[in-house]
């Protein structure tokens, strides 16, 4: 194989148990977003869109569809012989083998892949973030300040700084402390989980953390601190551009509600940095007699005879004769019967809201900040009783 200059390692195995009902039968990944996308296509399209030709996708959580979506990574212009992309489940060895343990174990499992590469760098993705970013940039700020590992990082409201992993940096951007969630924050600098390592170095410490009896064998919870400790120089790459971690129902709905801004902080029509997708849409949407949409993305295969208003309608959804749809997220296959109303919701793929049923997170109760999640193939509501 021919050396490379730097190699993607995208995680994508996480259980996604935040997204609820969505992530039941599907990797968090491979959940659908922005009607015609999967949330894995935008972590990839940068990929792509920063000349990076070699990329391996940790799968592990239910990854049947995820695999199936990514295919050959053509969609990604990743499926060049000299590298490409390429589906790195956990596997048994001579010793044995079980799930990965955590995110640097991840990619621990995975050094005999990168060693067919022997890449000078490498660069550690997470699968369930929403943004536009550049690597080659950050790679070059890894380069000049001659870094054993760049964590890219983001400015946040420093109320909010206790939330996240906290970077505390000098006046040349090198990393002094990392604090996980701190009560008392000195930094508003909160890693955004995207690493550069140089690959001798990665070796060399992910080595040393497996071999820890104690370690969490985490990124951000061991090999971090243990780096800082040890005197590697560690930096943090300031990225000023929109990124969001849609791994919660509230971030998953809210983002994709501001997609449907006049002007959207984040841009899926921006040509210069396109987002690629392996959607295979089909037949064109179709709009009856009756059928009107009001700001809303409608994907191809769509048939809508009732009333949509400020939604994303992923493919092949069918919208019944007098239902309506207002402020909701429908997944690909779902299916509004006629007369229902659907407001403040996410409907999982091939969900069923029944005729004549009223669906409305803001009178839910127990739903998570009123909005309402049908999982894959449920029936709302059930037989005596309401869905998931």
């Amino acid at each position: 194989m021919r050396k490379k200059e730097l190699v993607a390692m995208l995680l994508a195995g996480g259980q996604g148990s935040r997204l609820l009902a969505l992530t039941k039968r599907n990797a968090k990944p491979a959940v659908a977003f922005g009607g015609k996308y999967r949330i894995i296509d935008f972590p990839l399209s940068n990929c792509t869109n920063s000349g990076i030709d070699t990329v391996g996708v940790l799968t592990q959580y239910k990854p049947l569809i995820l695999n199936s979506y990514l295919g050959n990574g053509s969609a990604w212009d990743l499926d060049n012989p000299d590298g490409g992309l390429h589906i790195l489940p956990p596997y048994y060895t001579e010793t044995g083998g079980k799930w990965y343990e955590g995110t640097a174990d991840a990619i621990y499992r995975n050094l005999d892949f990168l060693e067919r590469y022997d890449p000078q760098y490498v660069v550690i993705l997470s699968g369930d973030q929403l943004y536009k970013m550049d690597y080659s940039e950050m790679l070059a700020f890894h380069k000049e300040k001659n870094a054993d590992l760049t964590v890219s990082v983001i400015e946040v409201p420093w109320e909010e700084a206790s939330r996240f992993g906290i970077m505390t940096t000098d006046e040349d951007m090198k990393i002094t402390k990392f604090s996980e969630k701190p009560k008392n924050p000195d930094s508003n600098l909160a890693s955004m989980g995207i690493y550069i390592f140089t690959y001798s170095v990665l070796k060399k410490v992910l080595t040393k953390d497996h071999a820890d009896p104690n370690s969490g064998k985490d990124f951000g919870g061991d090999v971090i601190p243990m780096m800082l400790k040890n005197g590697h120089p560690l930096y943090a790459y300031t990225f000023s551009g929109y990124w969001k971690d849609v791994g919660t129902i509230d971030s998953y709905y809210n983002t994709q509600m501001e997609l449907m801004a006049d002007d959207p902080e984040f841009d899926l029509f921006d040509s210069k940095l396109k987002i690629y997708s392996n959607s295979n849409l089909s037949a064109p949407q179709y709009i009856g007699r009756r059928g009107l949409v009001r700001s809303s993305f409608v994907c191809n295969g769509c048939v809508i005879l009732g009333s949509v208003n400020h939604s994303i309608l992923s493919s092949d959804v069918y919208v019944g004769d007098g239902a309506t749809v207002e402020d909701s997220i429908i997944l690909p296959g779902a299916r509004i019967e006629a007369n229902a109303h659907v407001r403040r919701a996410i409907l999982g793929e091939e969900s069923i809201v029944l005729e004549n049923t009223i669906l409305d997170g803001m009178q839910l109760d127990d739903a998570p900040n009123h909005i309402a999640v049908i999982g894959d193939s449920a029936v709302y509501p059930k037989k005596g009783g309401a869905s998931e």
